[in-house]
């Protein structure tokens, strides 16, 4: 067993909500732990080669631990960060806080619901202002950056609001001038990293990590100040969650691994380690904390039926405007934009919204220029070869011109920069980036253990062409050629802002999470990232998030916290990393050798929660699209003691699946019954009997029951009897139940219930798999045949007689 330690609160990742959440309680004297999956990035040391590029994804499973984790779902494609300091690292320093009147009540959803802000900007305006203090804003303050001047240029044509927005960007150290390159002194917390930072040197490099450290991002603030507080956090990178649930006592058990670069190995293979809190805080990100809630909500018993709802990607769009134009001495020019100077995001254009008030319509939206690293110029230019191809096939015909002919020409430098061309397509085009006001009705769940997402933009054209026509409009007034991504074309949206999965609400009917970000039913369980939004922000949403978590913890502050009572015992054995399996039920082996007969079967159907009755589950279960399967290995231990024990004892190992209880669940201990004869007796009716001891991926501990019952109906029906599996899942770890196998449906101890059946095809598979160990092995297998066929015949002899 693992030892547990005991902390006031454990926060789940170190982003917008984390950070804030891990600064705020230090600094109350409380004792946290952040555990963030990815591993720290100090100045200096973000991928810039192919070589590194390759390596800076995360993929744990394939030995990738790396910055970018990137997502392919239905209808959209997103990036994400892993790393301390969680989406601040990749993201373009905008700070804009939610437009006031997009705090919208009531909104009408496609498919029914509403899209309802249980607060208002009022309320998180000093919070906002805390942030901004803390984090430190600038707006970009040069006036000769050619993308800056042309967004700006065209807004004013077009009649466009336009600003330069709040980033979260040091352009100048205090007291002094915007300057380039300049070492920037300590805050009074210090760097968590031991590094010195510099102003911005306008790279274009702040979506793949600033090595400069100009960015403010939050390992150089939050979590350098959390570090630093009078009771320091204790942060731990490359410590990834797995699960979680609610003692009896109230505090919570998490369980985590911590990942080894050094030493790769399967992450199903690594072990569990355990660390009891009185609050715990999710801020993994819109994926990470759905995902942790969908994979433990077999933990959170009422926990509200909107969790994977409200989902969509803040109405992220990326348009392209390609080779911009502009008139010069009456002459058609290329204009150059330089994609490449400054920071990514340095102009905010707004597009109103109908719920203003002012005469707009539709739902609003903001437009922003969106810069690209230095290195993204060669790729451009590598894209117009075919325009590259004649330029250089002329200095290859004029190189052997001179050696043909001798013509003596030594300096070739001409016909180089003539086969270059003047490059000016990566050097006039810049992609725009469109966020706002989308429709919030994506549905994300777990498929097959893993997370995924529900949402097309069908029910957002009408916004997103509003977006495309207003940055064709840009374009076209810069003279230059306007195309859509091209992911585009197949109806697919990148997002970088992905929102909802667990939104708060009003009420458990309508969100997860209270209007102050604890999860209803759950005390002490706080959701404090993007995924706790009722609906996009329309604006950048970091500033939003970040402003929920600092109300959110003003709350918690303000709510009593359980003394601390330092390290202690799991309370019971259910709490283990993996509780010792119970002693065999079965007889022990005796001293002769022994013949085992050993199959494997799979059954597959549908389970759901809160209905205790199979037949009835089944049919809510159908409708929901929730399924469950098992694959097991049968073994009888002797087959001797098999035939002879009435009750036909056989052992049950593997595993089963189902997304309700957080996706694949291995069986710690297992027991199988063939043909026991039912109670009352009956000679025309016998049970398979399962009972299977599992645990959740956050270690609740569960049993699951099932019984096939095989009777003489009218109708030849062997093949339904045999295939047929009535399951329960209960509480616990139960032990030996009663001979129908389930509970009565109202019995508290009842999780869930459902239908499972072998395919046909699964059938044959079954058959390939018997296998027998031991001195006896024909003659084994023979009996077990016996077994079965006999048992089967003194059931189903009355329909033979009756076909004869």
């Amino acid at each position: 067993m693992a030892a547990e330690e005991y902390v006031d609160a454990v926060v789940v990742g170190s982003g917008f909500g984390g950070s804030v959440a891990a600064h705020r309680l230090a600094e109350a004297g409380k004792r946290v732990v952040v555990l963030e999956r990815g591993k720290a990035y100090p100045p200096g040391s973000f991928a810039r080669t192919p070589t590194e590029f390759g390596a800076a994804f995360w993929d744990p499973s394939a030995g990738l631990y790396g910055l970018f984790d990137t997502w392919s779902m239905r209808g959209l494609e997103s990036l994400v960060s892993s790393g301390l300091g969680g989406g601040s690292l990749i993201y373009a320093n905008v700070l804009l806080r939610k437009d006031e009147h997009w705090f919208v009540h009531e909104s009408p959803l496609p498919g029914g619901g509403y899209e309802n802000w249980p607060f208002s900007r009022a309320d998180l305006d000093p919070h906002y202002q805390r942030v901004e203090d803390m984090i430190g804003t600038a707006t970009y303050p040069y006036l000769d950056t050619p993308k800056t001047e042309a967004v700006e240029a065209a807004a004013r044509n077009l009649g466009l609001s336009c600003n330069r927005p709040p980033l979260a960007v040091t352009f100048a150290r205090p007291g002094e001038e915007p300057q380039s390159g300049r070492e920037l002194p300590l805050p009074r917390y210090g760097n968590i990293h031991g590094r010195y930072r510099q102003t911005c040197n306008l790279c274009g490099e702040c979506d793949v990590g600033c090595n400069t450290g100009a960015k403010n991002t939050l390992d150089h603030t939050y979590l350098s100040a959390a570090a630093a507080a009078t009771v320091p956090a204790e942060i731990r990178t490359l410590h990834e969650v797995r699960g979680f649930e609610r003692d009896d006592d109230g505090t919570w058990l998490v369980r985590y691994v911590t990942h080894d670069p050094g030493n790769p190995s399967s992450t199903r293979n690594l072990p569990e380690q355990l660390i009891r809190c009185s609050k715990l805080i999710l801020g993994a990100g819109t994926f990470g904390t759905t995902y942790l809630l969908l994979r433990n909500r077999i933990s959170l018993p009422g926990i509200s039926e909107a969790l994977g709802t409200r989902f969509c990607g803040n109405g992220d769009l990326l348009g392209l405007m390609l080779n911009a134009t502009e008139m010069v001495a009456g002459k058609k020019t290329s204009r150059p934009l330089v994609g490449s100077r400054g920071p990514v995001i340095t102009t905010a254009i707004r597009v109103g919204d109908e719920v203003d008030g002012d005469g707009s319509t539709g739902r609003g939206f903001y437009l922003e220029d969106a810069g690209f690293p230095g290195f993204m110029n060669w790729i451009m230019e590598l894209s117009q070869l075919r325009a590259a191809v004649p330029r250089v096939a002329r200095m290859a015909a004029r190189i052997v011109e001179n050696r043909l002919f001798q013509q003596n020409r030594t300096n070739i430098s001409g016909d180089l920069a003539a086969a270059m061309g003047t490059a000016s397509f990566s050097d006039s085009s810049v992609p725009l980036l469109g966020m706002g006001r989308d429709v919030p009705d994506g549905m994300m769940t777990l498929r097959d253990g893993r997370l995924a997402v529900d949402w097309t933009v069908a029910t957002s054209e009408e916004y997103f062409g509003r977006v495309r026509e207003t940055m064709r409009a840009i374009a076209t007034n810069l003279g230059a050629e306007f195309q859509d991504n091209p992911l585009w074309w197949a109806k697919r949206v990148i997002t970088v802002h992905p929102v909802g999965g667990a939104p708060i609400g009003a009420n458990p009917h309508e969100g997860v999470c209270d209007p102050h970000s604890e999860v209803f039913g759950s005390p002490g369980l706080y959701v404090l990232d993007g995924s706790a939004m009722p609906g996009p922000v329309g604006a950048n949403p970091s500033l939003t998030i970040a402003a929920l978590a600092d109300r959110a913890c003003d709350y918690m502050l303000e709510s009593p916290w359980p003394a601390a009572h330092g390290h202690r015992p799991a309370s019971n054995a259910a709490r283990d990393v993996r509780a010792a399996p119970a002693p065999p039920e079965t007889a022990p082996k005796p001293a002769r050798p022994a013949t085992t007969v050993a199959f494997t079967e799979q059954m597959k159907g549908h389970f759901t929660l809160g209905v205790g009755e199979p037949a009835m589950a089944n049919d809510v279960a159908l409708l929901r699209h929730e399924r469950m399967m098992f694959e097991l290995t049968i073994t009888t231990e002797d087959i001797a003691d098999f035939t002879a024990n009435p009750a036909h004892p056989g052992t049950a190992s593997g595993y089963l699946d189902a997304d309700l209880l957080g996706g694949r669940c291995d069986v710690e201990q297992g027991w199988f019954n063939l043909f026991v004869t039912a109670n009352p007796p009956a000679v025309k009716r016998k049970l398979m009997l399962y009972r299977l001891h599992v645990r959740s991926p956050g270690g609740k501990p569960m049993t699951f029951v099932g019984y096939k019952d095989v009777h003489d109906d009218p109708g030849f029906d062997i093949w339904a009897d045999t295939t047929t599996l009535k399951v329960q899942m209960l509480d616990g770890h139960q032990p030996q139940l009663p001979d129908s196998g389930l509970l009565p449906p109202a019995d508290p101890r009842v999780l869930g219930a459902g239908v499972l059946y072998i395919h046909p095809l699964d059938f044959a598979r079954q058959l390939t798999t018997f296998t027998t160990h031991g001195p006896d092995g024909p003659k084994a297998m023979a009996r077990f045949g016996e077994l079965f066929l006999g048992s089967l015949w003194d059931t189903y002899s009355g329909i033979a007689r009756a076909g004869r």
